[in-house]
C-alpha cells in the first residue's frame, strides 16, 4: 500500500505491466536530464517493453518542466513529483512504490552510472539472479578523501553489519519483483537503501564497471550529508555502537577502580598529599567526555525510535503522471 492518497492527474486505461521499470530519482538535474533520457531510451529499446519512473525530489530548477516536455513526446515514462524535497532514499522508495515492472532498475540521472550497463544487469537477471548490482572498479572525478572514506565505511559495514553490503556498490542495480516487494514491506523512516537491498537477501551477482565523472555540475552529497548517511547505515543495521559505549564505560570504570586502589595504597604508605589540579581536571574532563559520547550514542537510537513511533507517511506526491509502457516511442 502506497504512502500517498494523491490520485494521478493523468489516468489512461491501465495497461499490462511492463517487463522493465527504470526508477530514476532526480534533484536539480536540469543540465543532464535530456542527455540521460536519450541514452536510457536507446538502451531500453533493445530490451523489450519498459517504463521509466522519474521521481522529482523537490527540484528547484527546470527539471520538472523538462520531464513534462519529454513526457509529452514519450508516454513510456511516469513522473512522480513529490510535494517537497524528502531526500534521495525516500525518493527512491517512491519510485519503487510506483514501478510496475517484473524487473526494476534503479539508476541516478547524473550519468556517472552508464545506462549502457543495463543489458549486463538484465543478462544476470535472466540467468536466475534476483539482484544484479553494479560494482565500481574505478571512481573517476572523486577526491582521495571521498574514496578513502567510502572504502573505510564499506569495510566497517562488512564487519559490523548483519547483512554485509558489497564494497564500492551504490544504488545502481536491477532487482526482481519479489525483491522489490520485500524491500517495500520495510517502511522505516530512517532509510539506508543499500542496506535494505542487502538485508532482504536473495541470489545476487556483481557486474563490474568503471564509474565516470559527473557530466555537469557537482555532487549533491556534501561530506556532512555523507557522514549523516553513514550514521543511518550504521545505526540502522547494527547495535555495535551501543555495545562499544557499554565496553567503553566498563573500561573507564576498571581504570577508575585501579586508580582508586593506587590512591589508597599511596595514602597508606606516604600519607595524604594534596592532589594536583591538572591531573584532577584531566580525569573529570575525560569522564565527562565518555559520558557525553555514551549519551550521544543512546540519543541517536532513541531519536530513531521516536521518529518511527510517529508513523508518518514517508512522502507525499504532488503530481503523478502514469506511464504507458506499450505506447510507441518518440519518432
Amino acid at each position: 500500500m502506497l504512502d500517498t492518497l494523491t490520485q494521478p492527474i493523468f489516468a489512461p486505461t491501465v495497461s499490462p505491466a511492463p517487463t522493465f521499470s527504470v526508477v530514476v530519482p532526480v534533484f536539480n538535474e536540469e543540465p543532464v536530464i535530456r542527455a540521460f533520457h536519450e541514452r536510457l531510451s536507446a538502451v531500453m529499446e533493445r530490451l523489450g517493453d519498459w517504463e521509466a519512473v522519474y521521481v522529482n525530489d523537490g527540484s528547484r530548477d527546470a527539471t520538472l518542466a523538462i520531464l513534462q516536455a519529454l513526457r509529452r513526446g514519450d508516454p513510456r515514462f511516469a513522473i512522480v513529483n513529490l510535494s517537497r524535497n524528502f531526500g534521495k532514499e525516500i525518493a527512491t522508495t517512491a519510485g519503487l512504490d510506483h514501478a510496475r515492472g517484473d524487473a526494476v532498475i534503479v539508476i541516478d540521472a547524473d550519468l556517472q552510472d552508464p545506462p549502457e550497463l543495463i543489458p549486463e544487469l538484465v543478462a544476470a537477471w535472466r540467468e536466475g539472479y534476483d539482484i544484479a548490482y553494479a560494482q565500481r572498479r574505478e571512481r573517476e572525478g572523486e577526491s582521495w578523501l571521498k574514496r578513502a572514506s567510502a572504502r573505510g565505511f564499506y569495510t566497517l559495514m562488512q564487519y559490523v553489519g548483519r547483512a554485509p553490503i558489497p564494497a564500492d556498490t551504490g544504488d545502481f542495480r536491477l532487482m526482481s519483483r519479489r525483491v522489490v516487494d520485500a524491500v517495500l514491506q520495510m517502511r522505516e523512516h530512517h532509510r539506508f537503501m543499500k542496506g535494505l537491498f542487502a538485508w532482504v537477501g536473495y541470489p545476487a551477482k556483481a557486474v563490474l564497471y568503471d564509474r565516470a565523472a559527473r557530466q555537469s555540475g557537482g555532487s549533491k552529497w556534501s561530506y556532512w550529508r555523507l557522514w549523516n548517511l553513514a550514521i543511518e547505515g550504521v545505526t540502522g543495521f547494527t547495535l555495535v555502537p551501543l555495545k562499544i559505549a557499554t565496553y567503553l564505560g566498563l573500561f573507564v570504570a576498571a581504570c577508575a577502580a585501579l586508580y582508586a586502589a593506587e590512591v589508597i595504597i599511596k595514602t597508606l604508605i606516604f600519607g595524604n598529599p594534596v592532589a594536583g589540579y591538572p591531573s584532577l581536571m584531566t580525569v573529570v574532563l575525560f569522564l565527562g567526555g565518555v559520558q557525553l559520547i555514551t549519551l550521544g550514542v543512546i540519543g541517536e537510537y532513541l531519536g530513531r525510535i521516536f521518529n518511527e513511533t510517529k508513523n508518518r507517511p514517508l512522502y507525499w506526491v504532488e503530481r503523478y503522471i502514469r506511464s504507458q509502457p506499450h505506447a510507441p516511442g518518440p519518432q
